[in-house]
């Protein structure tokens, strides 16, 4: 079929003239049954509800605590993108898609895969865990494709997802080492961002007794210099906890919603405890996924030593660091929360609200809008053109990310509950920059949030 759709996620009735290319991903699951570990399938499913939002790149079952190796479960991904493809046609109704490209290469934003794509994108990775697997013998069908992916004309960054163990990823650049000059490696690993959830490539164990020297991920962070390397030691955990204790939503909202809802399991340990792996990453215009400390929906990060006390990455599993993305990602798990059960309407039924769509001072889009300014002046931010594409009511909430910007002073911001807020811009924030983010909520069922982040430069 010819592709014809309408990008509504960006844009009200027609075609926004702000249309982004999605971010990369690449996912590496050590997807279990549920009774062995649920959570996987569960990140699964949400991750296909919104597939419109992410170029999914690659699907691979790998190794990691719910699979140390020879028991990989490709069928269950396979399990996941059957029901995808029976609710599709529900959410292509989402962005009134009509059919799909037929080349599904560089994807807007809005659009939504088909099943034959994600199903050819799906394949093993490593089939053995551990630094100790990495090596001759050990390509497999996912580490080429990732060393095919960072050769094609795309500057998109490609994002690896890893909800177990990394050593696939790890493998491709062990493989970059082996054939390529130092320099060519360089450029290879400047395409690649990852998010680990934990450390998964070594077993599991109570008290965390097993070191880390064995894993593949203290390796991949010698190169700390040229991959930007996430460690997230705190998003995970409340994102499971946080689950559990509002089980009951899940099983009213996600559950039974459509046929991925009749596949979404009940928790064993925790909930979704992979899904801040590419929350990090979603387009909602929160932040810049390459500026860990703007604050996303999984949280906050800084560049320090990790939890193996050798080696570097951006982590949160400690002190203010860890504070600090407790703190927002309490905050922001309620429109989180919201946007999963929205698409999961859509899922059911074909229908269900949309998110708002943030412009301001006329900017449309989701990339941060730089502002230079001077002190001493009043600057004014006017998100009144925002519209939501159901027609519903929106309100309108400015607030300033501290922890993202440099200027330590206090920064009051007047009507910050309207359309159109004013900030007075400090007469000692010359050379720093504040950051605000303006959060745009519609009165929708479930109520939707998009933002957008607006940084000073007095």
């Amino acid at each position: 079929m010819a592709l014809s759709f309408v990008l509504t996620q960006a844009c009200t009735g027609k075609v926004s003239e702000h249309m982004d290319l999605k971010p990369r991903l690449v996912v590496l699951t050590d997807i279990a049954p549920n009774d062995v570990e649920p959570d996987d399938m569960e990140s699964m499913i949400r991750l296909l509800v919104n597939a419109d939002l992410f170029e999914i790149e690659a699907l691979i079952a790998t190794t990691g605590w719910s699979n140390t190796g020879k028991s990989e479960r490709i069928d269950l991904i396979h399990d996941a993108l059957n029901a995808y493809e029976k609710d599709l046609p529900n959410l292509m109704k989402r962005s009134n898609q009509k059919g799909f490209a037929k080349d599904e290469s560089k994807q807007m934003i809005g659009y939504w895969p088909s099943v034959e794509y994600l199903r050819s994108r799906t394949m093993l990775g490593s089939t053995a865990m551990g630094m100790r697997a990495i090596g001759e013998g050990n390509d497999s069908d996912g580490s080429k494709l990732i060393i095919q992916m960072a050769d094609e004309d795309d500057d998109r960054p490609i994002w690896i997802s890893v909800w177990g163990g990394g050593n696939t990823f790890a493998q491709a650049i062990w493989r970059v080492q082996q054939e390529r000059s130092p320099e060519e490696l360089k450029a290879f690993l400047h395409k690649f961002r990852i998010y680990t959830i934990t450390d998964q490539d070594r077993p599991w164990s109570r008290g965390d007794t097993i070191s880390y020297a064995i894993s593949s991920h203290q390796w991949m962070r010698q190169f700390e210099k040229d991959l930007i390397f996430f460690w997230d030691e705190c998003a995970w955990k409340l994102q499971n906890s946080t689950g559990v204790n509002n089980w009951n939503e899940y099983a009213l909202h996600i559950q039974n919603h459509g046929n991925l809802g009749a596949l979404y399991p009940k928790y064993k340990w925790g909930v979704e405890g992979d899904t801040p792996s590419y929350m990090h990453i979603m387009p909602n215009g929160l932040s810049d996924p390459d500026v860990p400390t703007q604050v996303s929906w999984s949280g906050y990060f800084e560049f320090t030593l990790g939890l193996d006390g050798q080696t570097c990455s951006y982590t949160n599993h400690t002190g203010k660091p860890y504070d600090i993305s407790a703190k927002y990602f309490a905050y922001f798990y309620p429109a989180n929360f919201n946007n999963f059960a929205a698409r999961m309407d859509w899922a059911k039924d074909g229908k269900g609200n949309r998110n708002p769509v943030v412009i301001i001072n006329g900017n449309g889009g989701i990339s941060p809008i730089d502002i230079t300014c001077k002190t001493g002046e009043a600057v004014t931010l006017d998100a009144s053109e925002s519209s939501d594409p159901d027609g519903d009511r929106l309100h309108c909430k400015w607030m300033v990310i501290p922890e993202a910007g440099t200027y330590s002073g206090e920064i009051v911001i007047s009507n910050s509950e309207t359309s159109i807020a004013t900030i007075n811009i400090p007469t000692d924030a010359s050379g720093h920059n504040i950051h605000i983010v303006c959060e745009v909520t519609d009165d929708g069922t479930p109520n939707l949030t998009s933002y957008r982040r607006i940084i000073l430069k007095p």
